[in-house]
């Protein structure tokens, strides 16, 4: 619902900001639900836990903790938000284009690069590669010289992986064994590094795929919050799984990534299917969004 309501007053250590692009993510979507490790949110509130907007003159991304703890949200024309969390942007970096990566992007570039360890010509095998996580993922890890293949289960999402720049994009469909054996022919023969944002029988099939001391940064389970791993791959081939959240992130380091997002969408590097709405409109695309029906990212724009 949208409505009119009181201009925020920003608590000691916050600014007010004007907004230019709030994005409608999945964890929005999870926190309104209330079935979100947070617990029910108290309402009312207004969601949006990351945004683009301007303040003193300066075009800057912000987070906040709506939907996480009692407070408000980007999807209003004027938010608040902590000022020591605000990342400037770069000229040239569309802002509703960065608001449409945020952090989705953040975590595929924080978990290819920090945490997964990266170098040049590796093979990196995306899952979930028609998301925008794993669509960020194709992107940079052909910008860092990786050789990329995508798994991804509609034929949508496989076009989606193959116009960012995977090498080979791979169905999801089928058991463990055929999965396996189709994810290693893909990597001809072994991949270096797996980002896991499924889990399921995909992060399975995709760990038997990884070459002795391979390794897997996992971050999500929209396939399954359980997987049928074996003890036996893991051991055989003294593979490594770490796991990641962007909570884990330090205000600096967070800074940095989104940084290195925004970069990544001014050079043209990072170019992220999405679709502008007007804030008055932030129901129906709420609802769009939550039902898969959209062009990629709905972002609100004021």
């Amino acid at each position: 619902m949208v409505r009119d309501g009181p201009a925020p007053a920003p608590a000691p250590g916050e600014v007010a900001i004007e907004l230019l692009a709030a994005p409608i993510t999945p964890l929005d979507l999870l926190c309104a639900s209330g079935t979100s490790y947070f617990g029910a949110p108290a309402t009312p509130y207004v969601p949006g836990v990351q945004g683009v907007g301007r303040v003193d003159g300066r075009t800057v991304w912000f987070p906040t903790t709506a939907g996480m703890r009692p407070g408000d949200g980007s999807m209003a024309a004027v938010a608040t938000a902590v000022a020591e969390d605000l990342v400037e942007l770069p000229d040239g970096a569309d802002p509703v284009a960065v608001a449409a990566a945020g952090l989705s992007a953040v975590a595929a570039h924080a978990c290819l690069h920090a945490r997964g360890g990266l170098t040049s010509g590796e093979t990196v095998l995306v899952l979930g590669a028609g998301g925008v996580v794993g669509l960020s993922a194709v992107r940079f890890a052909r910008a860092a010289g990786a050789r990329v293949v995508a798994g991804a289960r509609s034929p949508a999402a496989r076009a989606r992986a193959a116009a960012a720049g995977a090498d080979v994009v791979v169905d999801l469909d089928g058991g463990l064994d055929e999965l396996a054996a189709r994810f290693t022919d893909a990597c001809d023969g072994a991949a270096d590094l797996v980002l896991d944002p499924l889990f399921g029988v995909p992060a399975a099939a995709a760990l038997r795929a990884l070459r002795p001391g391979g390794r897997m940064v996992h971050l999500g389970s929209s396939a399954g919050d359980t997987s049928p791993i074996d003890s036996a791959t893991l051991r055989s081939r003294s593979l490594r799984v770490i796991g990641y959240t962007n909570n884990e992130l330090s205000r600096a380091e967070r800074a940095e990534t989104l940084g290195a997002v925004a970069d990544a969408v001014a050079d043209g590097t990072l170019d992220l299917p999405h679709e502008r709405r007007p804030l008055d409109d932030a129901g129906a695309a709420w609802q769009r969004q939550a039902a898969g029906t959209a062009d990629g990212r709905i972002v609100l724009v004021a």
